[in-house]
């Protein structure tokens, strides 16, 4: 008995400092994390913005491009969609000034298959988007003007639903 008692008081003393150095460590790197995030969030909205805007500047969930003058020439937000093959897929959108009309997109996560779904962000499938309505995307096999990627309509349908999902943001 005293063997127990003297194990399961050794395992519970690793197992608390294990837990403290995991607490210290998440102390530690959760700031750098959140910068990145909002670096890389703000990096993306920069990126599909159209090419007349000057400063982009937050309002919100919305970022608004700017020109020279300080017109709203474009804005970007991101759209989500749950039914990914990989599961979630998170696009920062550029819009032009109409609101609707996309400039392109940036994907910020998703967890589709490597050299199928992934083709999400080739130029062939993204660059389909720009100049079209973001509130009327279909895959040509659902009636619309969208060409799937080859062997992942799922992860072609989700872009379309997160690009719908981000206008409605506007």
């Amino acid at each position: 008995m005293k063997k127990i008692i003297s194990l399961v008081a050794s395992l519970t003393l690793i197992a608390g400092v294990c837990a403290g150095v995991l607490a210290f460590v998440n102390r530690l790197t959760a700031e750098p994390i959140r910068t990145m995030l909002v670096k890389k969030t703000q990096d993306a909205a920069r990126a599909v913005m159209p090419a007349a805007v000057a400063t982009v500047e937050r309002q919100g969930d919305v970022f608004v491009g700017r020109d020279a003058e300080g017109r709203a020439v474009g804005y970007a937000v991101e759209g989500s969609d749950a039914g990914g093959y990989g599961g979630d897929i998170v696009l920062m959108v550029g819009f032009e000034a109409d609101k609707k009309t996309v400039v392109c997109y940036k994907t910020l996560s998703a967890a589709e298959t490597p050299g199928l779904g992934m083709k999400l962000n080739s130029h062939e499938f993204a660059g389909q988007f720009a100049g079209k309505d973001g509130t009327a995307l279909r895959v040509r096999k659902d009636g619309g003007d969208i060409d799937a990627i080859t062997s992942a309509t799922i992860t072609s349908r989700a872009v379309c639903r997160a690009i719908a999902d981000a206008s409605t943001k506007l």
